[in-house]
């Protein structure tokens, strides 16, 4: 059995390779038909203008201009021959069916005739196709972060103020704005910057196609950053009362400060806010004076205020009481001389018992005096300076009587005089 398998073997061993070969000669003689299959195949969409040349728009759905899989069955020898790029998917507009879908059409552009069969996972490109629309809409800027601390935004501006867009009508009209957005997050100057510019629904949503046209992608934004600064509010006064009624000084208002912005050189040079004589009046008042007053009127120039919640008006109201009387006497001999011009001296003849003087003041004015501790004085030196006298003369003179109120005292003194004779020293 062994010499059997073994005998002749060089001849088994020719007879093996001659049948090798005459099948490869009768395979390629044959040149049977095999598939072949391509991925990613671009539709080409023709004639397109005969939806745009209508007014309408249209939009391929659901990835229908790609075919994921093309299968060839074809010889041997022509699939060798063929690559991808030979592989051709067209769709024609003019084969449009009412369900608004387009036949796609497969081939090579070579061999053709000789391929067996050529077809695609898909067969139609889906279209949806509808009115194109176009719309006006006004371009706004908004911004976004925070600008560093004491500062602010001011002024936000667009260097144009009109955006055109258009497209599918179910797509433009669900736009309700247009706007260009900032981050000024860290800033303390002014911003210029070229912001694009995004579409959004009723409800903030933004709004995006890629049949959407534009007038413009991107605009110039520029934002005003403003220093902040916190002020005091000066209220001054105009006006007298009614007789018998004063101002007392008290001032109430609903704000005593107010935070302003503006640039940087300005608002380093405002101090304080003052409303001016004019605006606030008292006159014949004989109770309180109210005033509403807006602010935003007497800010300096250049300046905005920088309170979101402060709309500037502020409530003011000047306190103004009744004056009283009131009546300090002294005996003649308490009355006190000063300033008796050397070598001569000096008796008071009027009134030849008592001394008084009238005071008139706002109750609480006197509620810090005691009337009991008051001088009366009858001061000589600033008699005779008064009436301009270079050498007293001996005579009766009528000379004003003092009192020593203290110092900054509200409450004023009613004139009142005496009788003095002034006789040279013997």
């Amino acid at each position: 059995m062994k010499n059997r398998i073994t005998r002749n073997w060089g001849l088994k061993l020719v007879s093996f390779l001659f049948a090798v070969v005459l099948w490869v000669i009768v395979t390629n003689i044959n040149d049977p038909v095999i598939p072949w299959r391509v991925s990613d195949v671009p539709v080409t969409i023709r004639n397109m203008e005969l939806i745009t040349e209508r007014g309408q728009i249209c939009e391929v759905l659901d990835g229908t201009d790609m075919i994921d899989s093309v299968v060839i069955y074809a010889p041997r020898s022509i699939i060798d021959s063929l690559s991808e790029s030979n592989v051709v998917a067209i769709a024609d507009v003019n084969d449009l069916t009412s369900l608004d879908t387009v036949p796609i059409k497969l081939s090579t552009n070579k061999y053709n005739d000789k391929l067996e069969s050529i077809k695609g996972n898909i067969d139609t490109v889906k279209l949806n196709i509808e009115n194109k629309q176009i719309r006006s809409f006004p371009l706004k800027a908004n911004v976004t972060g925070e600008v560093r601390e004491g500062f602010m935004v001011g002024d936000v501006s667009t260097e144009q103020n009109l955006l055109r867009v258009s497209g599918p009508e179910s797509v433009v009209s669900r736009i309700t704005k247009a706007q260009a957005e900032v981050d000024v997050s860290g800033f303390t100057s002014n911003i210029g910057t070229d912001a694009d510019i995004r579409l959004y629904d009723a409800d903030g949503v933004e709004v995006s196609s890629p049949n959407l046209e534009r007038s413009m992608t991107k605009v110039r934004v520029n934002v005003e950053i403003l220093e902040k600064k916190t002020v005091a509010i000066n209220y001054i006064t105009s006006g007298l009362p009614a007789d018998g009624y004063r101002v007392t000084g008290e001032i109430e208002s609903t704000r005593n400060s107010v935070v302003i912005a503006g640039r940087s050189k300005v608002v380093q040079g405002v101090n304080a806010i003052s409303i001016p004589e004019g605006v606030i009046d008292v006159t014949g008042a004989r109770e309180d004076v109210t005033a509403l007053i807006d602010i935003k009127e007497f800010l300096p120039e250049g300046t905005v205020l920088a309170e979101e919640e402060f709309t500037g008006m502020v409530n003011v109201t000047v306190h103004v009481g009744q004056e009283i009387r009131r009546t300090v006497s002294r005996p003649v001999e308490d009355v006190r001389m000063v300033g008796i011009p050397a070598g001569f001296e000096a008796e008071i003849t009027e009134p030849e018992d008592i001394c008084s003087v009238a005071l008139t003041g706002l109750e609480e004015d006197f509620a810090e005096i005691n009337l009991d501790s008051l001088e009366i004085q009858v001061n000589f030196a600033a008699w005779i300076s008064d009436e301009e006298i270079t050498e007293p003369e001996s005579g009766y003179y009528r000379i004003p009587l003092s009192i020593n109120l203290p110092e900054d005292s509200p409450v004023s003194v009613e004139q009142a005089e005496v009788q003095v004779y002034i006789s040279e020293r013997e």
